[in-house]
């Protein structure tokens, strides 16, 4: 796989690889997501909990809007540290499902948070693509995420697929043929948006030095994930806000020229995304929108697809530009500063 002369760096060699591994999930775990489904159906837990960091609690984000807007249980991240750090022992999670997320299952903070949550009643789920890795052992149900290996620091296909397995479990959960639905047409849609050009868009960037990544509801997940991979990338330092709350005071920054990203899927939020949009149009932003905004240079989407999945696939296409932003900025999209793949805290 080359650009022209140049190789093109792992991270988007992985990132390619996204709609094959979503299909090898939907085969390999679907008896585990549909047992897990009836098992919250006949015990509904309380509340939901979930445990992640980096472009893991991106796709936590994500599933919080799904599980919360599809089966009305509140969903909360909570931090590591809670045990690591503050050493908290006595958690009260009774009745309560505990979701922990890791591309490596070994980080010592995440694996204390799971064994107190464990042992505060909870029942403890976890997302692992590392089969076999500690947090394994400490889940009462460890599911993979199928995403094979990923050796580029940068997180790509790992972020699509725990995004796929939250919208599973809402799906087996909820019963909701539509959601089972979106999740079986996810690998297709990857496909598409693995071809869609972002690159025009994001090429205008390689001199920026901030930046704006907006999104709302089961968008908002993706655009943490843009503004991450903006920063370790690229180090370029982008900021992701929810289109409801840019306007709560970090509007004062926008002004002719200043670069703005919007993501969006065409649900309840949407008509409140292009009143967000347009008025940075109107300030002078330079504006890049998956929505059509008069005004705004339109980014390509996959037509047609749910709006449960619409977020993944916008974070797909992204995934096949941002590479070539980083290169035009001098840097390795491979070996980000000061990073590595697997980073333990405590």
């Amino acid at each position: 796989m080359s650009l022209g002369s140049l190789p093109v760096p792992a991270m988007a060699r992985e990132a390619a690889q996204s709609a094959d591994a979503a299909r090898q999930q939907l085969k390999q775990c679907e008896v585990a997501f549909a047992e897990l489904g009836e098992r919250l159906r006949q015990r509904p837990p309380r509340f939901v909990v979930t445990c992640a960091r980096g472009s893991s609690d991106h796709a936590a984000s994500y599933g919080k809007y799904l599980l919360e807007t599809t089966l009305g249980r509140a969903v909360a991240s909570m931090g590591p540290s809670v045990a690591s750090v503050y050493n908290t022992t006595h958690l009260d999670l009774r009745d309560s499902l505990f979701i922990a997320v890791s591309q490596s299952g070994r980080s010592p903070d995440l694996l204390r948070m799971t064994e107190a949550a464990r042992a505060g009643g909870a029942l403890v789920v976890g997302f692992i693509n590392s089969e076999g890795a500690p947090l394994s052992t400490l889940c009462d149900v460890a599911i993979p995420l199928c995403a094979g290996p990923e050796l580029s620091v940068a997180a790509t296909k790992s972020y699509l697929l725990s995004g796929l397995a939250f919208l599973q479990l809402a799906a087996h959960w909820s019963g909701e043929g539509t959601l089972r639905d979106a999740a079986s047409r996810l690998p297709e849609a990857l496909e598409a948006a693995r071809g869609l050009d972002w690159w025009p868009a994001l090429a205008r960037l390689t001199e920026a030095r901030n930046l704006f990544v907006l999104g709302r509801g089961v968008g908002l997940g993706a655009a943490l994930e843009l503004a991450l991979k903006f920063k370790e990338t690229c180090r370029l330092h982008a900021e992701a806000f929810s289109t409801a709350e840019v306007s709560h005071g970090p509007l004062a920054l926008v002004g002719p020229g200043f670069p703005v990203l919007a993501l969006g899927q065409e649900d309840s939020s949407a008509e409140g995304t292009r009143s967000v949009v347009g008025r940075m149009v109107e300030l002078g932003a330079e504006v890049r929108s998956v929505l059509a905004v008069p005004g705004a240079e339109p980014l390509p989407v996959v037509p047609g697809v749910p709006s449960a999945i619409a977020p993944l696939c916008q974070v797909q296409s992204f995934y096949m530009a941002v590479h070539r932003l980083a290169a035009a900025r001098g840097l390795d999209p491979d070996a980000p500063a000061h990073l590595r793949k697997v980073t333990e805290t405590v």
